[in-house]
């Protein structure tokens, strides 16, 4: 609403000023502005440390994913039908070196989704954002585990030699009804759909101290795992690949994302905490780094046995590394991306899910092509890792390319009606009757 202000010139003569109220003048400062898109709409700002970071880690994924294709102790479906493996030595620098990402890099998708799930709840509502998660998980984890996902493993196993039908790859291969690398889009499903839930029932309106919930999710992240995979070792495989030996730092850390939603955490985390968490994760890499030193690892698949699970100190011991990695590592990663991650995010960036979602075809069959090269797996490995990075964001630049193109002409296309104009009236400087 605009005030109008009486004000005393030099020449003694009253003027009247119009001035905006303090909402107005909030809502026009730069900062505070929606940006405009091409057809002149605003539409939410996004964050783009957060999308970069996003980029970030699904290529370090699909590399990651390249790489375990060639080594014994797996962890991509094709080395199931591997041609080639690396050397052990090789191996064993890799779990050192890139073993304790593994551990919580896809806790931090988690981190990321809770932190941005809360205000989009917000804004559009949790009925919504329900449907929204079930048209941008449900339906992509439903196709791809019905049928991509098992036509592309009976490629590669056709490509090895094995002589099966594609029946028999559904019905045989362990766990039923695979989803690959899409085992995380099903677990996040169900957990933003429950979070929704308690936003509707008002259950989530109790509020956590930041300090205290992030010793406290270390503690029951630990807690909690050890005694799941008293009865799901990590790594062992479950119906629908449901991975319940990850469901306590997956809900630990989506949980972190909401609580420090509420504190401006997803444009700016404090910089004290931020040194905090990167000194936890310095001191629980090296934590690991002295227990498998005195222990001497050698061959990985077979002396990490007793840290997958059970009644052993070793499974107890990766329980308490892993959960302090994977909350002060998320934490520190969002700090870090806030601070380097600042370039405006392009369309690349934007499509990381749709490179995340693509990286099963593409890597398998750049797999399946590189079985005819007489070369070690070290090349092989270094080769798929980089063509895969690169084929995925392309694809995914593509997909979301088209996608704006075709919603922005779709929008020019439907007929545009009148608006109806109004126009204030100006006050009278008539005097008024008594």
């Amino acid at each position: 609403m605009v005030k109008q202000r009486v004000l005393i010139s030099r020449d003694r003569a009253p003027t009247v000023r119009a001035e905006a109220a303090p909402s107005e003048v909030h809502s026009a400062l730069p900062q505070n502005r929606l940006p405009q898109n091409r057809l002149g709409t605003s539409r939410p700002s996004r964050l783009v440390p957060i999308d970069n970071l996003k980029a970030l880690l699904v290529a370090w994924v699909i590399a990651g994913h390249a790489i375990l294709g060639y080594t014994v102790i797996g962890g991509w479906p094709y080395d199931e039908v591997t041609e080639a493996t690396l050397p052990r030595s090789v191996e064993l620098i890799l779990a050192t070196v890139l073993g304790p990402t593994a551990l919580f890099v896809m806790g931090t998708f988690f981190f990321l989704s809770g932190l941005i799930a809360h205000r989009t709840i917000a804004r559009d509502g949790p009925a919504a954002f329900i449907r929204q998660r079930l048209l941008r998980l449900g339906v992509p984890w439903l196709i791809f585990t019905m049928s991509v996902w098992p036509v592309l493993m009976w490629l590669a196993y056709r490509s090895a030699g094995y002589s099966l039908s594609l029946w028999q790859v559904m019905r045989t291969r362990q766990p039923f009804l695979d989803s690959g690398p899409l085992w995380f889009v099903q677990i996040l499903l169900y957990v933003s759909v429950v979070h929704a839930l308690l936003m509707w029932t008002g259950g989530e309106r109790i509020r956590l101290p930041v300090r205290m919930t992030l010793v406290m999710v270390v503690v029951a992240i630990t807690v909690v795992s050890f005694v799941i995979r008293l009865w799901f070792p990590a790594r062992s495989q479950q119906i629908l690949d449901l991975h319940v030996w990850q469901w306590p730092q997956c809900m630990g850390l989506y949980l972190v994302g909401v609580v420090v939603a509420r504190d401006g955490w997803a444009e700016r985390v404090p910089s004290r905490t931020a040194r905090r968490c990167g000194i936890g994760v310095l001191a629980a890499v090296a934590a690991g780094v002295i227990v498998t030193t005195v222990l001497g690892i050698s061959d990985v698949k077979r002396d990490s046995t007793p840290f997958l699970g059970g009644w052993h100190w070793q499974a107890l011991a990766l329980d308490v590394v892993e959960a302090t990695l994977v909350v002060a590592g998320s934490v520190w990663l969002l700090a870090w991306a806030q601070r380097r991650l600042t370039s405006k995010a392009s369309e690349v960036a934007r499509g990381a899910y749709a490179a995340y979602l693509l990286q099963a075809p593409v890597l398998l069959g750049l797999e399946m092509s590189a079985r005819s090269l007489d070369w070690p797996a070290v090349a092989k490995a270094i080769l798929v890792a980089a063509f895969a990075v690169a084929g995925c964001f392309s694809l995914g630049w593509l997909i979301i390319h088209c996608t704006r193109s075709g919603e922005a002409d779709a929008r020019w296309a439907r007929p545009k009606t009148r608006q109806p104009s109004f126009t204030a009236a100006a006050p009278s400087d008539a005097p008024k009757p008594r």
